[in-house]
């Protein structure tokens, strides 16, 4: 989809907010203790952590050792595996300004890809104030 490494890892963050449901996934568990907010808590999660291999009847998954509560995927995991991925991991592990400004750049190309932006003069607005 024309997406780098860098740009792999920040889109990736969004798992940041919500979790797994295993009625729907296959897989089951929240990334992180903050579901419901935005932070780069998930990529300091799975750089903190150690992530031991589920098991269970369900499709591989790997949960932290502290709490047993926590779960990331096979996909999560290999970011921390892969040098070429693990240093935009480690980078916005430590900076939540990074992660938001990357992400923030990234999605926007996700939302406008395969988007034309050829405008024609009948596509603009004229505005006109009042007097």
């Amino acid at each position: 989809m024309g997406f780098d490494e860098r740009e792999m890892v920040a889109l990736i963050g969004a798992h940041a907010l919500g979790r797994a449901h295993k009625d729907r996934s296959g897989f089951d568990g929240p990334w992180d203790f903050s579901p419901t907010v935005f932070t780069n808590e998930f990529f300091r999660l799975l750089v903190e952590e150690e992530w031991d291999q589920r098991k269970w009847d369900g499709p591989t998954q790997f949960t932290d050792k502290g709490t047993s509560t926590l779960m990331m995927l096979p996909t999560d995991i290999a970011l921390i595996k892969d040098e070429n991925f693990k240093q935009h991991v480690e980078r916005y592990a430590k900076d939540n300004d990074a992660f938001f400004k990357e992400f923030s750049d990234v999605f926007v190309k996700l939302l406008e890809l395969g988007v034309p932006f050829k405008s024609k003069p009948e596509d603009r607005f004229i505005f006109k104030t009042s007097k």
